[in-house]
């Protein structure tokens, strides 16, 4: 269980498009929640790989390799 508080703006507008859509306000806080979060895991994953990578802790490889490796280059 979860509770928020949102911005009074924020929950005019999403209680307008519950009413105008015939959905919940919790449906469309739900969606909002699950879209972004996996924006921001994606987001984390590529920055701990970054660091990583300048870190030496993971070595990169370039595409041209990569795609011999997969058996995808000519």
């Amino acid at each position: 269980m979860l509770a928020i508080r949102l911005p009074e703006e924020i929950e005019l507008r999403l209680g307008n498009l519950a009413k105008k859509t015939g959905r919940t306000k919790t449906f469309y806080a739900r969606e909002a929640i699950l879209e972004y979060l996996d924006n921001l895991e994606d987001l984390y994953l590529a920055e701990k790989r970054l660091s990583n990578i300048k870190n030496g802790k993971t070595k990169a490889i370039k595409l041209n390799q990569l795609e011999r490796e997969l058996g995808l280059a000519d």
